[in-house]
C-alpha cells in the first residue's frame, strides 16, 4: 500500500500534471490565454483532478485488484483536459499540432530525467520510483499520441487533414472513452509496448 501511494504521489501525480501544463502553456505561448486566465498554468495538482477520471475510475480498478477481482492492476484515469480554445492560436493548424504533442513531449522528458536518476543503487526507494517514473512518462507519451479523440494524437491528425474530414473526425469525441475502453481490453498495451521499447531506446533508457 505504501509503495502505490509513494508511486501516486511522487510519479504518477508529476507525470500528469506537467502534461497538461505544457497543453496550456505552450497553448498561452502560441496566442491563447484561456488556460491562464482560468488559473490552470499551476503545479497545484487539485486543480487538475477529474472527479470521474482521476479518482473513481483509477479507484474503482485498484479496488477490483485489492480485492481480488482482476489478475493483475492496471489503471486507467485522465486529468480534467486543460482548456484551450483553438481559434486563437497562430498560427492555427500548426499551433493545434504543437499543442498537442508538448505533452508528451513532455512525458518523454520527464522519462528522460528520471532515467539519469535511478542509477543510483545505494538510495533504492528512489531508484524504484525513477525506474516506475521512466515507465510511466514513456507508456504515456506513446499512448496519449494514439489517434483517439479526445487524446493528443487525435488533434495532430485534426490539424493535418483537410477542413472537411477534420469535421466528421472530431465527431468521434463523444465515443472516444468507450473506444479507447474497447482498444484496451483487445490488447493495445500490448501493441504499443514495442513502440515504448524503440521511444525509450531513442532517449538512451532501457525498458
Amino acid at each position: 500500500m505504501l509503495d502505490v501511494l509513494l508511486l501516486i504521489v511522487f510519479v504518477v501525480v508529476p507525470a500528469i500534471v506537467l502534461h497538461e501544463v505544457a497543453h496550456g502553456l505552450s497553448a498561452y505561448m502560441l496566442g491563447d490565454p484561456t488556460a491562464k486566465n482560468q488559473g490552470r498554468l499551476t503545479l497545484n495538482p487539485v486543480k487538475h483532478i477529474d472527479p470521474v477520471g482521476s479518482i473513481i475510475v483509477p479507484g474503482a480498478l485498484f479496488l477490483a485488484h485489492f480485492f481480488g477481482l482482476t489478475r493483475s492492476l492496471m489503471l486507467f484515469g485522465w486529468a480534467r483536459p486543460v482548456p484551450v480554445n483553438f481559434r486563437n492560436l497562430r498560427p492555427l493548424r500548426l499551433g493545434m499540432a504543437l499543442v498537442a504533442i508538448a505533452g508528451p513531449l513532455t512525458n518523454i522528458a520527464l522519462a528522460f530525467i528520471l532515467s539519469r536518476l535511478y542509477i543510483w543503487p545505494a538510495l533504492f526507494k528512489v531508484s524504484q520510483l525513477c525506474a516506475w517514473g521512466v515507465m510511466l512518462n514513456l507508456t504515456l507519451a506513446v499512448f496519449n499520441m494514439v489517434p483517439i479523440p479526445p487524446l493528443d494524437g487525435s488533434r495532430v491528425v485534426t490539424s493535418i487533414l483537410p477542413a472537411k474530414l477534420a469535421y466528421y473526425y472530431s465527431r468521434l469525441e463523444p465515443f472516444g472513452i468507450i473506444i479507447l475502453i474497447v482498444f484496451l481490453n483487445l490488447g493495445l498495451l500490448g501493441f504499443l509496448s514495442p513502440i515504448i521499447e524503440q521511444v525509450g531506446y531513442w532517449i538512451g533508457v532501457q525498458i
